[in-house]
């Protein structure tokens, strides 16, 4: 059994939070990088290439890279020969969202009720989902969401006949109307199977995925490249002023699911597709 006070996940998650509101991941770095390379359209070139700038800027100066800092999402994968002490996990978690955002000069985007609209003024609570595999590491994953993609989200109850063209319809549908509201390119997580709220789950953290690794599952691999290809055929483009560059990636995680349905959720995510990722 290894002990881990809870002190040390409240100080990792607040550099976390700022690391991943100020730094692209060198996954989408990457994909960045050799998108500017392979774009078409000279409009949809001088985007990207005026997102890099803006990427560079953030990191110098330590500006956000994106004025909404998001919701954090924390998904925690725990070893079940972890044991805590000092305290609730969550409240540590949370704590450690309160000092990013506060100390880190974030903006604070949560609000206490979603109808009465008062602001927590420390964007806690965090959004937190916790799994437990075996072993005696914790890792750690946060993954601030903006709203402008996350209100793009998509569920659909799909019937077992729709079958694999169904889901593709559901998928490139979600895009098209997400249009330039997603801030593009964007990453496209999606979801199949398990039930109306697994799908979504499973959807939110394919974003976390790293864009260059595709899916083990030989025909989802192939899924997900006919689908980078056809949503990038769309002619939304960076920005949506059109061009070849809608999305960098679209990374699809399965779940087996009832004789009776076929749920699927998409949930968008746009060029910057923030998260970081520790193991302690």
């Amino acid at each position: 059994m290894r002990t881990i006070h809870v002190d040390v996940i409240t100080e990792n998650i607040k550099e976390m939070c700022i690391e991943a509101n100020h730094f692209l991941s060198t996954d989408m770095k990457c994909a960045l990088d050799e998108a500017v390379c392979r774009e078409e359209s000279p409009l949809g070139k001088q985007i990207l290439g005026q997102l890099q700038e803006n990427l560079e800027i953030a990191g110098k100066d330590m500006i956000p890279i994106c004025q909404d800092t998001g919701m954090a999402v924390i998904f925690m994968e725990i070893g079940q020969e972890v044991h805590f002490e000092g305290g609730i996990l969550e409240d540590a978690i949370n704590e450690g969202v309160r000092q990013g955002y506060v100390e880190g000069f974030l903006r604070k985007s949560v609000v206490s009720d979603p109808l009465i609209r008062e602001n927590t003024k420390d964007n806690t609570p965090a959004v937190i989902y916790y799994e437990m595999v075996p072993g005696d590491r914790v890792k750690i994953t946060v993954a601030p969401k903006g709203f402008g993609s996350e209100n793009m989200s998509r569920v659909f109850m799909l019937k077992p006949s729709d079958g694999i063209d169904g889901v593709k319809n559901a998928v490139l549908t979600a895009v098209q109307d997400a249009g330039p509201n997603a801030c593009p390119p964007m990453v496209v997580g999606v979801g199949i199977g398990g039930t109306f709220e697994k799908c979504a789950l499973m959807a939110k953290k394919a974003l976390s995925r790293p864009v260059d690794e595709r899916s083990k599952i030989p025909y989802i691999k192939e899924m997900e490249l006919e689908l980078l290809e056809k949503i990038n055929c769309s002619g939304i483009g960076p920005g949506g002023l059109g061009g070849t560059t809608t999305a960098l990636a679209v990374n699809i995680n399965t779940y087996p699911t009832h004789i009776a349905g076929l749920p699927v959720a998409i949930n968008i995510c746009c060029h910057v597709n923030r998260h970081a990722v520790r193991t302690i």
